[in-house]
């Protein structure tokens, strides 16, 4: 049995998890913290992990049925992510083990949300190309197995989740702007503005969101804000539609690359209505197999930390000396057709 906790951002997770079976899962969210900036403020972040972290993981002991000595160890995300935030979930796993002398695994938190498609879909073959897309990090990764992916192409800039969110923002859609686009693009017109596709045509399977962003600034900045309800709706889908055919063509052209039959989608702007129809539609023409864990899966959760953990579990588990990283290098796939990507200077 494994405590899971998870402090990457703006939620603070728990879980337990035994065998692959969840018990337990708890997110507290901040969003209320961070209204009115518009976006997360690390050390409003860092500080309210630290007020809730404690009756967060009691809290996944008590709806697992469980007490402290039952656990077998704990497992915790230490990469990537906001430092504060990060070192606030590690400081209290360490602590659970020196007090019960018991194993820390230290979590990579892209390779956790990959493991959500193997929780949700115990069938999953393997390899197969998962995207990870959210407010921090949109990765395509060849997976090989759980815990174990190759980076095949990520952003160079900023992150669809980021772009998202800063155009609602720039529309005065409301926090969280991603949802909030998301719905209001629903009754809007995908081909009203002819937005720019950033890096489709390119070889490489590399990212770039910025300049879809300035796209949109210098739209606003010449025609005005939407005058209508209708006028913002039909915006809002055209970016919106920009985005998804990136992350679409992208996703598809990896699959080809590497030979898989299967393709996840897992993170927060996996749960976006648009991209999930347009990447089943493109999966079943291509003959793929599309697998998207549910969206309490695909958000920040404790869960799969706990479900990654026990992959990784073994021995006594990691020194205490372990820290927190803000970035993470991961190997790069170089498989046929890797020839000419563009490799990013950043890390993922």
């Amino acid at each position: 049995m494994l405590l899971g906790i998870e402090t990457s951002c703006d939620d603070t997770c728990a879980a337990v998890v035994r065998e692959g079976t969840i018990l337990s899962s708890v997110v507290s969210s901040q969003h209320d913290f961070h209204l009115s900036y518009g976006g997360v403020v690390p050390e409003v972040a860092a500080r309210q992990h630290s007020r809730l972290i404690v009756h967060v993981t009691e809290a996944a002991l008590s709806r697992a049925g469980a007490a402290w000595p039952d656990l077998d160890g704990v497992a915790v995300t230490v990469a990537p992510g906001l430092i504060g935030a990060l070192l606030v979930g590690v400081a209290a796993a360490k602590g659970v083990c020196m007090s019960l002398s018991i194993p820390l695994v230290p979590v990579n938190h892209l390779l956790a949300h990959l493991h959500t498609a193997f929780l949700a879909f115990p069938d999953v073959e393997v390899p197969h190309v998962g995207l990870l897309v959210s407010g921090g990090h949109t990765v395509l990764f060849l997976v090989e197995a759980p815990g174990e992916a190759l980076v095949m192409g990520s952003t160079l800039d900023d992150a669809a989740g980021e772009a998202l969110d800063k155009a609602a923002h720039l529309l005065r859609l409301g926090y969280p702007g991603g949802p909030a686009l998301d719905r209001i693009a629903a009754g809007g017109d995908p081909s009203a503005v002819a937005f720019p596709r950033p890096m489709a045509d390119r070889k490489g399977l590399d990212f770039s969101f910025s300049g879809l962003k300035t796209a949109l600034a210098l739209h606003v900045q010449r025609h005005g804000h939407p005058p209508t309800d209708q006028a913002t709706a039909d915006l809002a889908a055209s970016y919106l539609e920009a985005v998804v055919d990136v992350l679409v063509a992208k996703t598809t052209r990896a699959a080809a690359l590497a030979g898989a039959k299967t393709v996840t989608m897992v993170g927060g702007v996996a749960a976006n209505r648009r991209l999930r129809d347009a990447m089943s539609a493109a999966c079943r023409t291509d003959g793929l197999r599309l697998c998207i864990p549910p969206s309490e899966l695909c958000t920040d959760n404790a869960a799969m930390v706990a479900a990654l953990g026990e992959v990784s579990l073994g021995g006594d588990g990691a020194d205490l000396s372990v820290d927190a990283c803000a970035v993470i290098r991961m190997a790069r796939w170089n498989g046929p057709g890797a020839d000419g990507f563009v490799i990013s200077r950043r890390d993922v």
